[in-house]
């Protein structure tokens, strides 16, 4: 189907402007104004927002965690991301038993994968242990079009500081991206193991037994390390700390160039009250890792946004049913799984909260799509408007309403977002060249998204 999009506010990369866009054959072949074409499908968004599709790059479709399984897959979770106006995600994976081959990983969730997703999406490789052949695999994926690998510093599948320089002088050899979850694995556990032997179980002690120096003490010691490797492809994730944003920047200002900075919506809306304010049945649902901070934290993270130092918004999406998953651990924070819902929300409230902070949609709209796609290797194909690449657009009309859980499309039976009153609404949503929802419904079918083979650039 060609459809043109008549008369909208339309988000470019440095600017906003009144234009139109005719869309055939599933991409963008022309944006200008008043556009004389014709076409089977014309859109008026006269007064109404029009975006790049968001790039969700950290999101946990069907993460198994033993006891416990995300209950979003990639057709739910997906229909849930696109309902939210985000039409690519790139999936951090799971885990399968030790000593199982990197591909392995890959083939496993390219098989839970595959036929459900309603948008395209990719995933990041992942490692849970080092040796050899695992290191060697790196490259490897990057053949296959995975030119980025997660690691963790805490959890069961934490690697030790040599391992982790290892996989860093890897990266930095074949150009490959890491991305790393900062938490100090001691520092936890010792924490831990006080609020246990004290009976302090509730939710709040998932927050204060998680605390902002811990963030910031491993993204230190990341940095340095990555600056003993050369300075490979650094990429913290879910950073929620002014103190771990101050270190990201420490490390630039020391000469690092490669050391990129991920927040998630959950960090920029939500503070640490939600554990201390709540009933233990209603703070549960927020426990997640890192957890929710303090609101000096949301002001440093929006200030380190208006000032460049933050590169992408995204979710950590990874959610539990509350009523047989969540709630009956609300006593003790040790047994919950961690993880909360928000695929289908980060677009809606990043709007909302940054227009509230005077923050320009050019700037929201590269960390929500423009950027995580560069840095991610999907930009020949999305991220941003231009003629050529792939026609998935949001269309957001200026209008107030609330996100309740009965308005959510996850599989999850509860919303990180309950009661937030949005400034803007997804009005229609478009993937590759086809509306999947507007105001009459929804159209999105399994298996319309495809696996996405990325590059990145090698030299850095």
């Amino acid at each position: 189907m060609s459809i043109l999009i008549k008369n909208g506010t339309v988000v470019l990369d440095e600017k906003i402007e009144n234009l139109d866009i005719y869309i055939e054959d599933e991409k963008i072949q022309k944006i200008g104004k008043n556009l004389n074409l014709s076409a089977e499908k014309i859109i008026d968004a006269k007064d109404k927002i029009v975006t790049a599709g968001g790039v969700d790059v950290h999101t946990h479709m069907s993460l198994d965690l033993g006891k416990f399984v995300a209950c979003d897959d990639f057709y739910t979770g997906t229909k849930a991301a696109s309902c939210g106006a985000t039409t690519t995600i790139c999936d951090h994976i799971g885990a399968l038993e030790k000593g199982a081959s990197l591909h392995k990983l890959i083939n496993h969730y390219h098989d839970i994968a595959d036929g459900k997703a309603v948008i395209d999406y990719s995933f990041h490789g992942a490692m849970y242990e080092v040796n050899d052949e695992l290191i060697e695999e790196i490259e490897e994926l990057m053949d296959e079009g995975i030119p980025s690998i997660k690691i963790y510093s805490t959890y069961a599948g934490k690697l030790e500081d040599d391992e982790i320089l290892r996989v860093l002088k890897k990266a930095k050899e074949v150009g490959t991206i890491v991305c790393v979850h900062c938490e100090n694995d001691g520092l936890i556990k010792e924490l831990r193991k006080e609020a246990i032997e004290a009976g302090n179980l509730s939710p709040k002690y998932h927050a204060l037994t998680r605390p902002n120096e811990s963030e910031a003490e491993t993204i230190n010691r990341l940095a340095y390390l990555s600056k003993v490797a050369n300075d490979p492809k650094l990429y913290i994730v879910h950073t929620s700390t002014k103190e771990g944003l101050d270190e990201i920047k420490a490390a630039r200002a020391r000469g690092l160039k490669n050391i990129y900075c991920e927040t998630c919506t959950q960090y920029l809306t939500y503070d640490e009250s939600k554990y201390m304010d709540n009933p233990n049945e209603e703070a549960v649902k927020y426990i997640c890792a890192p957890p929710l901070r303090k609101k000096s934290d949301i002001e440093a993270l929006w200030e380190g946004i208006k000032n460049g130092d933050v590169d992408v918004i995204a979710t950590d999406h990874c959610p539990f049913i509350y009523e047989s998953e969540k709630k009956p651990y609300a006593d003790d924070f040790t047994k919950a799984p961690g993880g909360i819902p928000g695929v289908e929300e980060r677009m809606e409230v990043v709007l909302t909260e940054g227009l509230k902070r005077n923050i320009p949609l050019s700037k929201l709209t590269n960390l929500l799509c423009k950027n995580p796609a560069e840095i991610f290797g999907f930009s020949n194909k999305k991220g941003s408007l231009e003629e050529k690449k792939d026609a998935d657009i949001g269309i957001f009309s200026k209008n107030s309403y609330t996100i309740k859980e009965e308005n959510r499309h996850s599989k999850c039976d509860y919303t990180s977002y309950e009661g937030y009153k949005t400034d803007v609404k997804v009005d229609t949503v478009i993937a590759k060249g086809k509306i999947i929802l507007d105001k009459n419904g929804y159209y999105g079918k399994k298996g319309m998204g495809k696996f996405i083979k990325r590059k990145l650039d090698k030299e850095i």
